[in-house]
């Protein structure tokens, strides 16, 4: 049975911390795995903040997500404190990958990597569109 393998990129760009909180814990007693990908969601609206963008506006047009992956790596329990670093890679004439490595913060064990193809997105329009030029460019010049 094949395996989702994400490599991990020679340098993050981005990192933040979020707890895992309650309600993010399944009937396992471990974070769950929808709650991881809100997590790195979370993550990436905080980068995206930090290059002062949001996800319905990176220099005048949207991003939305057109897959995801994550590799599960060890269990995360409620009140740890994770780090989620970013970097972006892959870029095409329309998206690029956002690539998480998810760690806990006082253990520095790896919880998960994950991965989410973005897209440019005109949402009055409804439709995909190229990457902002200005976009590729600022993440290469922190890369």
């Amino acid at each position: 049975m094949s395996r989702i393998k994400i490599e991990i990129p020679e340098k993050f760009i981005f990192k933040t911390e979020i707890p895992i909180r309650i309600t993010d814990i399944n009937y396992g007693g471990h974070l769950g795995n929808d709650s991881l990908l809100s997590i790195v969601h979370e993550a990436r609206v905080r980068f995206l903040e930090h290059l002062e963008y949001s996800e319905s506006n990176v220099e005048g047009v949207g991003i939305i997500m057109i897959d995801a992956a994550i590799q599960y790596k060890a269990e995360g329990f409620y009140g740890d404190e994770l780090t989620i670093e970013i970097a972006v890679k892959d870029f095409s004439s329309i998206g690029c990958d956002f690539v998480y490595r998810v760690l806990n913060k006082n253990t520095l064990k790896e919880i998960a990597l994950a991965k989410t193809g973005i897209v440019f997105f005109d949402y009055d329009e409804r439709k995909i569109v190229k990457m902002p030029a200005g976009f590729k460019k600022r993440i290469e010049g922190i890369s």
